[in-house]
C-alpha cells in the first residue's frame, strides 16, 4: 500500500445513469486517520459515491484514489485494502458470531496463524464476548451492527467505508457504535461514513454536504455553522408551534421557518428586526411565547440554508438560459 497523508482523493467524480446524473463532478480529500462524514438525504448521491470509491461501480468521468490506488484502474487493489459495511446487514444469520468472523477471515485471506488472534481482537473490540456462540440471526440490531463493523476491519484495512451504518438502530446503540469508530480512528484508521442523521454528523472531524448529486459544502461542523451560515437563526419557544408556522411564515423579516424541537427556527438576515417581528406577530395572534433569541445554527439549519441558496442559483441560471 502507498504511504499517503491523503487517504481518499476525489476530483470531478461523476456518475450518470442514462440522462440522470447521480453524482455531479464531486471533488474532495479525506486525510489519513480522519472521520469524514458524507451527509445528505436519501437519493442525494451518497451511496453511489461510496460504490465508486470502493471499486464496485465505475465512474462515468473524473477520478480519484483510495489508500493510494486509482479508482478507475486499480479497483481490485482498493477492495483488498479497505473495509466496507453496507446499509443492509450482509452477514450470515444462520451462522454464529464466531463462524461469521471465521468465514470473513477466509474471504480476506488472513494467514491461518493470525486468524485466531484477529478473531479474538474483533470479539473484544466489538464487546461480543458473551455472544460469540450465539446465532447471528437472534442478535439485536445494535449487536449485529457491531459484528458487521468487526468483520469489515478484520483484515486491518487502513480505510473503512460505512454506508448508513446506524440506520434503523436505537440512539443508545448508535452512540456505542460511534465509540467504536472513535477507537478505530484513534489507531490511524480513516473512516468514511455516509449518514442522513444530522446529529450523527456532529461526531465527524469534517463533513461533506451533498444534495442532488452536488457537493454543497465541505468543512468541520464548527466551520459549517459559523463561516458558511450567512443568515442568523432565531429560536422561538412557544405553544402550538405547528400552528405558529402558518402565522409567521409570511413575515418579510424572515426568510424561512421550520419546526425544531419543541419550538421553531426562523432564518433571517437582520436578527434584531426578525425577533421583534416574530414577538409582535405571535403575541397579536394569542400565542404564549416563552422565549425568542438568536442561537448558533444547527447543521440542519446550515444544510437547509445552503441547499435553498443552491436551488435559487440554479433557478436563476435556468431563467437566464431560457
Amino acid at each position: 500500500m502507498a504511504d499517503v497523508e491523503i487517504a481518499v482523493a476525489v476530483k470531478d467524480l461523476e456518475r450518470r445513469f442514462g440522462e440522470f446524473v447521480a453524482v455531479d463532478r464531486v471533488s474532495f480529500d479525506v486525510k489519513t486517520g480522519e472521520i469524514f462524514g458524507f451527509l445528505g438525504p436519501n437519493g442525494s448521491g451518497k451511496s453511489t459515491t461510496i460504490r465508486m470509491l470502493t471499486g464496485i461501480l465505475a465512474p462515468s468521468s473524473g477520478g480519484g484514489t483510495v489508500a493510494g490506488y486509482d479508482i478507475t484502474t486499480e479497483a481490485e487493489k482498493i477492495k483488498a485494502h479497505i473495509g466496507y459495511m453496507s446499509q443492509k446487514f450482509s452477514l450470515y444469520e444462520d451462522l454464529t458470531v464466531e463462524e461469521n468472523i471465521d468465514f470473513y477471515g477466509g474471504i480476506y485471506r488472513i494467514p491461518r496463524d493470525k486468524r485466531q488472534a484477529r478473531k479474538e481482537w474483533v470479539i473484544e473490540m466489538a464487546g461480543l464476548t458473551e455472544h460469540r456462540n450465539s446465532r447471528t440471526g437472534v442478535l439485536s440490531g445494535g449487536w449485529k451492527q457491531r459484528l458487521a463493523l468487526g468483520c469489515s476491519v478484520l483484515h486491518e484495512p487502513p480505510v473503512i467505508f460505512l454506508d448508513e451504518p446506524t440506520s434503523g438502530v436505537d440512539p443508545l446503540s448508535r452512540r456505542r457504535f460511534w465509540d467504536l469508530i472513535y477507537d478505530l480512528s484513534g489507531k490511524g484508521v480513516t473512516v468514511f461514513v455516509t449518514t442522513h442523521y444530522m446529529e450523527e454528523a456532529e461526531y465527524c472531524d469534517r463533513i461533506g454536504l451533498i444534495h442532488r448529486g452536488e457537493l454543497v459544502a465541505v468543512g468541520t461542523p464548527r466551520q459549517l455553522k459559523t463561516d458558511l451560515m450567512k443568515e442568523s437563526v432565531i429560536e422561538v419557544i412557544c405553544d402550538r408551534p405547528q400552528d405558529a408556522i402558518g402565522d409567521v411564515e409570511d413575515l418579510e423579516e424572515i426568510k424561512g421557518v421550520a419546526l425544531f424541537g419543541r419550538g421553531l427556527h426562523a432564518v433571517a438576515t437582520d436578527a434584531a428586526a426578525a425577533e421583534r417581528a416574530l414577538g409582535k406577530r405571535l403575541t397579536e395572534r394569542g400565542y404564549t411565547v416563552e422565549g425568542i433569541e438568536s442561537v448558533t445554527p444547527s447543521l440542519e439549519d446550515v444544510f437547509v440554508s445552503l441547499v435553498e441558496a443552491r436551488d435559487r442559483a440554479h433557478d436563476a441560471a435556468k431563467e437566464v438560459a431560457a
